[in-house]
């Protein structure tokens, strides 16, 4: 029985080989059936809620993790500027983006949602630039407190609304991923403020360094205030309105070459706020 077994699978080898010889193929194997999952996306970073659950407000990142500065542009409109605008003033600063662009500047919009209608083919570019981020500069860019420069007064009843209706309004023109930052009209803020936004769930992005640009015609005058301010880990807010910040663009123009030849490399905010531990 044993000199069978070996005459039959020597019979075996036999054939395998004379297959083999032929180029025949063996079958193919079985595809794989396990799905490749997608790893989620990254999640913006945020900060813990302050005491008794209060939004939590970032004006800067750590001072010690290196020259980093994040320059932030408030896109201003408030929701009873629709008659200037049909009128013809500009409330965008196409040229301002553009120079950002050419010069690769990463910085991050706070955009209100009455400037997103008005502008939505820009709003969606600089959503969709990965340059680039946007937050939220409230719906109507009225004030959240009283004796705010001027501005109409948010009911408290109203101002998470009003900064909800600002993301919908993102939504609607194409923003993809506007982030969980808000930004308070004209900075103005209260403990009854921080309360009522602490549902939506926002970090309050203020700063330390005002660029000083709004209404301001000369450049220099915004140059010399942002270098005399800068700090690592800066935020510092500016205007992209024309309108409004007439000398912006060009001061931008100046100051970057200034700031790297310093030693600053240019963050976003969520940058900022991802290594906010540390903020000595």
């Amino acid at each position: 029985m044993r000199s069978a077994a070996l005459r039959r699978a020597a019979a075996v080898c036999a054939l395998a080989s004379a297959l083999a010889a032929c180029g025949a193929e063996r079958p193919p194997r079985p595809a794989s059936t396990a799905v490749q999952v997608p790893a989620p996306p990254a999640q913006p970073p945020t900060l813990a809620p302050g005491p008794a659950g209060l939004t939590p407000v970032f004006a800067h990142g750590s001072r010690t993790r290196g020259r980093r500065v994040a320059l932030t542009f408030d896109a201003d409109m408030t929701a009873g500027q629709g008659e200037r605008a049909a009128a013809g003033e500009r409330f965008d600063h196409p040229r301002l983006i553009a120079t950002l662009r050419t010069l690769k500047v990463p910085a991050t919009v706070f955009m209100t949602g009455r400037w997103a209608e008005e502008y939505p083919d820009q709003a969606r570019s600089l959503g969709r630039d990965p340059l680039f981020e946007v937050a939220n500069h409230s719906y109507s860019h009225y004030a959240f407190t009283g004796d705010c420069y001027g501005l109409p007064q948010v009911a408290a009843r109203h101002m998470r609304r009003d900064v909800e209706r600002a993301y919908a309004a993102f939504r609607a023109v194409g923003v993809p991923d506007p982030l969980p930052y808000f930004r308070f009209p004209g900075g103005c803020y209260d403990r009854p403020a921080l309360k009522a936004l602490a549902p939506a769930g926002v970090t309050a992005v203020q700063w330390d360094v005002v660029g000083g640009d709004a209404f301001e015609k000369d450049p220099d005058v915004v140059v010399r205030q942002v270098l005399d301010g800068v700090r690592p880990g800066s935020v510092v807010v500016l205007h992209c309105t024309r309108s409004a910040a007439p000398a912006t663009e060009r001061a931008v123009r100046a100051l970057v070459p200034e700031l790297r030849h310093r030693g600053y490399r240019f963050v976003k905010v969520s940058d900022l706020i991802r290594t906010a531990g540390d903020r000595r």
